[in-house]
């Protein structure tokens, strides 16, 4: 297990080099830069010397090899250079926005996991009772209804609701408050886009624990343990359940991994400048500092989350030994 662990750490050097070549060259290939946006913006006449001086002043003009050994010796180090739209660190743009969307991503993938194994369990169990389709009915409805218009319809109904009840309109607050700071505050404001998230995400994992249960239902170990006659209830909880939670851990982790930088229109709805805001800005802006050192964050985070995963396995399995 020590082996497998360090050679998967070391897999993920190339991993993240492929990943960083791939984003800084293809970065480059787009038309445009962000100086002649700048220089757009001010409206007027467009002068080439100013772009020019613009340019070099972010050092656009140096070879492109030697931009990327910077932009990969500074990833290396943790030092990802200067925005070249608002000029300021970028770790310290990331900070608050990280902190922002991974609390996001972690309640979302609480409330998908609080939903989807139990109501996937009880699916797979009353197999095509009333039960069955009630939950699936529940799943396809998360597939089908987008996070963002689940967004809207919770806003829209806590406005409605605390007007009825208490006379006065309420919504969550807008500016963003640390969990360290005031916990009641934070949960306040991230509970509903992490249930309108946390729904949608549920209903992949549902379906996923469902076909994954039925399937190791039907495995002649589980008819091996009926026949012994043990308890249903230990025979699902401890034999069946457990063998059949690998392919939705691995749902589970690469959705996790995609809610990191994939909630921009959710962002947008709850009026949250997460991740995903600031990538889009970044694109817009022709930001390429901090659209590379975006994209890495994300690379990242999905060549981590894959590594606990696979530890997981083997955690969940014993049949499983790695070497």
């Amino acid at each position: 297990m020590f082996k497998y662990t360090i050679k998967r750490v070391l897999l993920m050097v190339p991993t993240l080099f492929g990943a960083a070549c791939l984003v800084f060259f293809l970065l480059r290939m787009i038309p445009g830069d962000v100086c002649e946006l700048r220089m757009a913006g001010e409206g007027g006449y467009v002068d080439e010397d100013a772009i020019k001086t613009c340019q070099h002043d972010l050092g656009m003009d140096r070879p492109k090899f030697v931009q990327f050994v910077d932009f990969i010796t500074g990833f290396a180090v943790f030092d990802l250079g200067e925005s070249m739209w608002t000029g300021k660190a970028i770790t310290h743009e990331l900070g608050l926005r990280f902190q922002l969307s991974l609390q996001i991503a972690i309640m979302a993938t609480l409330v998908a996991v609080i939903i989807a194994i139990p109501l996937g369990t009880i699916s797979a169990i009353r197999q095509d009772t009333w039960l069955d389709y009630a939950v699936r009915t529940f799943s396809i409805a998360g597939i089908a209804i987008p996070s963002f218009w689940l967004g809207i319809m919770i806003i829209l109904g806590l406005l409605i609701s605390t007007q009825a009840w208490f006379g006065e309109p309420w919504m969550p607050p807008i500016e963003y408050v640390s969990p360290l700071e005031d916990p009641i505050s934070n949960m306040v404001q991230l509970i509903w886009p992490a249930v309108a998230t946390g729904y949608r995400y549920s209903a992949v994992a549902t379906r996923m624990t469902r076909s994954a249960l039925l399937e190791v239902l039907r495995e002649d170990y589980v008819r091996t343990a009926r026949a012994k006659g043990l308890l249903e209830r230990i025979i699902i909880n401890r034999h069946a359940l457990k063998n059949s939670m690998l392919p939705v851990i691995t749902v589970i982790g690469i959705e996790f991994a995609f809610l990191m930088g994939g909630l921009v229109v959710t962002e947008q709805v709850f009026n949250l400048n997460g991740v995903g805001k600031l990538f889009v800005e970044s694109v817009q802006n022709h930001d390429y500092t901090m659209t590379q050192a975006l994209v890495m964050l994300v690379a990242t985070v999905f060549v981590i989350t894959n590594f606990v995963v696979d530890l997981f396995y083997a955690w969940l399995d014993p049949r499983i030994r790695y070497s």
